[in-house]
């Protein structure tokens, strides 16, 4: 249930999912960062992935509550892992499965 400072889920814009999901994303990063060899890929991921989601879903961008739950579903499920490698692995697929459930399939060129 959320609290009084909390908005509910179904009545959040693309812009706060995205902050949502861009918060969670960096906790995803900062487990990664323990793997010392593995800093300055996990930072150029976080860097390039996050500016990439930050262009391409626009504060105006409608989202539906099945949006909602899919973003929400796959900061839970990232929020589960606690192995740095595994972490890393994510790094990739996370914010792809955020544009997806956000902006939908993108059509081939």
């Amino acid at each position: 249930m959320a609290g009084p400072d909390v908005e509910p889920i179904d009545a959040i814009d693309a812009s706060t999912l995205l902050d949502r999901a861009l918060t969670a994303y960096r906790a995803l990063a900062d487990l990664g960062e323990q793997i010392e060899d593995e800093w300055q890929y996990v930072n150029d991921l976080v860097e390039a992935w996050s500016a990439e989601l930050r262009a391409a879903v626009a504060p105006t961008t409608a989202v539906d509550a099945e949006q909602v739950d899919a973003v929400e579903l796959a900061i839970d499920e990232i929020g589960r892992i606690d192995d740095p490698h595994r972490a890393i692995d994510w790094l990739s697929t996370f914010p792809q499965i955020v544009r997806l459930a956000i902006l939908g399939p993108v059509a081939a060129a």
